[in-house]
């Protein structure tokens, strides 16, 4: 038994959102957030949930729902990336609309927020023509969003074009944060009450769990998510006010409610939700098998965290606030490193034996140990003696002949011009799976790298880029010192 209950969670999910379908006499905007397709910090903290169950969700729903994708203007002339997948905002529009058509979920709407006519912007409204997806033009409004008179009116939201949907359940999606989703939602109730259609608004979001307390390590690990944005998790006063009951939600959301919430009865003419949580549909909190597994997990997640804004800002990329911020997680709620084993074990022996090591926890207690070589990273040996050991191989069988090592790194060296010629992980495994055919024990090994997922490691030096990759495909939840192994400026 996994200690997030799926199962119940679908079923107690789809539930809340059909009855907030009926709410509204069939006709719900719901404003969707965080990763559809792969939510891996949700699938870390939730032990059970998985990386698409978001997705299972939508399939679960496919017959009243359509998906309604946002991306801004701003976003698109920017550059703006997905720092997860390292691609443009306006390539992730495409992807999305991909991922949803090959599930068959009706995606017929994308709607480009604060538009103006620039070749960046036109270039992706012609992409989308072309594949019959209709483009529709938010425009940006003086003095959003205080000004309310305006932007309840024709000059303001009247002056965007609506969007043609035919389905109960709108799902308003977007590549990243600051698409303006909730812009549209709202938008689209301003054009609905004046055909006089009665239509509502919710908000899908799986953190900060509005029914746990703020400081539930839950709610924390999303918290060490999010430093970058200053998002803080706060008692929903408004809630406290109407209820006499605590509910947890984060301090952009309990910052905007009070205009928001004029925009909305200015439109509907009638008060729709006293807080912020009460906006949600969020069933997380009542899913749980094994609550202390959960927060085990979830502390877990605010240790790699740490070490994710430590490796950041040693690369120059966040400000040390932000870093701050991450280690007082830790610190203010007496979290213990000793929960990742790997960590201690690998920068012991790194410190002792003056290199590299790369450290695997399997099973929770099991901890098999890599280290550079010659031939080998210490993550790709890591590796290596990780699959022998789940797949009981003796140790001193080799996987891949030196040989096949040295072709590879005669390649990398005389014809790639790389100052490094040992394997990376991804290097490894391609050796590896072409000796699968001709080699038993390679086979045995290669077998076992399914039940690599969800394990715990660490290196004691910053990784590269493609052993980073690599990790992330096989969803292993590596963290990294914040140090490079050598002393030269330039790393990829």
């Amino acid at each position: 038994m996994t200690a997030f209950n799926l199962k119940k969670y679908f079923e107690l999910q789809t539930i809340e959102i059909k009855n907030r379908i009926k709410q509204f006499n069939n006709k719900l905007y719901l404003e969707f957030g965080g990763k559809i397709f792969d939510d891996l910090h949700a699938s870390r903290v939730l032990p059970g949930f998985l990386s698409d169950s978001k997705l299972q969700l939508l399939l679960k729903l496919k017959n009243e729902a359509e998906i309604v994708v946002v991306i801004s203007a701003n976003d698109i002339e920017n550059n703006k990336l997905r720092g997860d997948l390292g691609i443009k905002y306006e390539d992730d529009v495409l992807r999305l609309i991909d991922n949803f058509k090959s599930y068959d979920l009706i995606v017929n709407n994308v709607v480009i927020t604060q538009y103006q006519p620039t070749f960046r912007v036109n270039k992706l409204q012609n992409i989308l023509g072309e594949h019959n997806i209709n483009v529709v033009k938010h425009y940006k409004i003086d003095d959003y969003p205080n000004n309310l008179d305006l932007i309840v009116s024709k000059n303001g939201y009247g002056k965007n074009e609506t969007i043609k949907t035919q389905k109960p359940l709108i799902v308003i999606t977007a590549p990243g944060p600051g698409s303006g989703k909730l812009a549209v939602a709202l938008s689209e109730l301003y054009h609905d009450a004046i055909n006089n259609i009665d239509s509502g608004y919710a908000k899908f979001e799986t953190f900060p769990v509005w029914n746990l307390a703020v400081d539930h390590p839950l709610n924390l690990a999303y918290e060490a998510a999010t430093t970058d944005l200053n998002d803080q998790n706060k008692i929903d006063p408004y809630y406290l006010k109407s209820r006499n009951k605590i509910a947890t939600n984060y301090n952009r959301d309990i910052q905007a409610f009070p205009i928001l919430s004029q925009i909305m009865n200015k439109i509907q003419k009638r008060n729709i939700y006293d807080s912020p949580t009460s906006m949600g549909v969020n069933m997380v909190g009542f899913c749980f098998n094994n609550e202390e597994e959960i927060k085990q997990a979830a502390n877990k997640e605010i240790i790699r965290r740490y070490y994710q804004s430590a490796v950041a800002f040693k690369k120059g990329m966040i400000s040390k606030s932000v870093l701050i911020r991450n280690a007082n997680l830790i610190s203010k709620n007496n979290i213990n490193f000793s929960i990742r084993p790997c960590i201690e074990i690998a920068n012991k022996l790194a410190n002792q034996l003056n290199m590299n090591i790369t450290t695997f926890t399997l099973n929770g207690n099991i901890n098999i140990i890599g280290k550079t070589s010659a031939l080998l990273g210490s993550s790709s040996a890591a590796l290596l003696n990780a699959l022998k050991y789940l797949a009981n191989i003796p140790k001193e069988i080799h996987l891949l002949s030196k040989e096949a090592i040295e072709l590879v790194q005669n390649l990398k060296v005389n014809v790639f011009k790389s100052k490094n010629p040992r394997l990376h992980m991804n290097e490894t495994l391609i050796i590896l799976a072409m000796s699968a055919k001709s080699n038993q024990y390679a086979k045995l090994a290669y077998d076992q790298l399914k039940n690599l997922a969800g394990i715990e490691a660490h290196c004691s030096a910053i990784l590269s880029m493609q052993d980073i990759e690599t990790y992330n495909h096989l969803n292993i939840n590596i963290t990294q010192e914040p140090k490079y192994d050598n002393d030269t400026l330039y790393h990829k």
